[in-house]
């Protein structure tokens, strides 16, 4: 072994060491640590400035009848994502918690995209969140996939909640969930929906660069289950690293309770 090779693996060596006594200390300094070792910094809700914000809560991802079921069915299931989001959203309303939701639709016109990663092509061969209408003239058609759950209409037809504009891959950036936030100075979010790691995690992600407070709600989302490929799994390794909290629903009604 030459001696660059071993000066290599001694930088290596000292930024692993560096980077977990980083762990140790924040521990030592009495923050909150999850079971993992990891701090759990938590965000501490404040009235007016949380918001919840649920993505993709559609048929094609939460309904035996939509396109993704055989997909993310078991997933959903074995978490209650479907209740646990209606709870997420009936407490919006009995605590005047702005509710936003980010949509996703494909228009006729977005069919003729001309290059797409592997799950969007998978997304367009099972015509998911498509119509043949343009959203902004007429709206989801009631009962098709890309239609919101019938039991969460009450919640998002209230007058009060946002419906930002669709996003048309997984994050945010190609709609407007941020300029709704930001105008309503939310600097603080409690996020939920479909699928875990895809558009979830995506929002997640973009949130968190855009200088906002995330709290990740782990059984109010699914994901994909394949062979080998577990997309829930592999959402709550990436949201636990990058989220500023993740809970169950029940913990965080009760901390809504509490501090809202």
């Amino acid at each position: 072994m030459n001696m660059n090779m071993k000066n290599l693996i001694i930088l290596i060596a000292s930024c692993t060491a560096l980077f977990f006594s980083g762990v140790a200390a924040h521990a030592a300094d009495g923050e909150k640590k999850g079971g993992d070792g990891l701090p759990d910094p938590g965000v501490v809700f404040v009235k007016g400035q949380t918001a919840i914000v649920i993505t993709d809560p559609q048929i094609d991802f939460l309904s035996p009848d939509g396109v993704a079921w055989p997909l993310v069915g078991k997933s959903v299931t074995k978490n209650g994502t479907v209740e646990n989001i209606e709870k997420l959203m009936k407490i919006a309303g009995e605590k005047d918690i702005l509710l936003v939701i980010s949509p996703h639709f494909y228009a006729p016109q977005d069919l003729t995209f001309k290059h797409g990663g592997a799950l969007e092509h998978a997304m367009h061969g099972i015509k998911m969140f498509e119509s043949d209408e343009r959203l902004d003239q007429a709206g989801f058609k009631p009962s098709t996939g890309p239609d919101f759950m019938p039991q969460y209409k009450k919640y998002i037809n209230n007058g009060k909640t946002a419906v930002a504009s669709p996003h048309k891959v997984y994050g945010p950036e190609t709609n407007d969930t941020v300029l709704q936030l930001r105008k309503r100075n939310v600097s603080k979010i409690i996020l939920a929906g479909m699928s875990a790691n895809l558009c979830t995690e995506s929002h997640l992600r973009e949130f968190m660069e855009q200088g906002f407070e995330v709290l990740v709600v782990k059984d109010a989302t699914a994901a994909a289950q394949l062979p080998d490929m577990d997309g829930y799994a592999a959402a709550m390794t990436n949201v636990r690293m990058i989220a500023n909290g993740v809970r169950t629903t029940e913990e965080v009604l009760v901390q809504i309770n509490k501090e809202l």
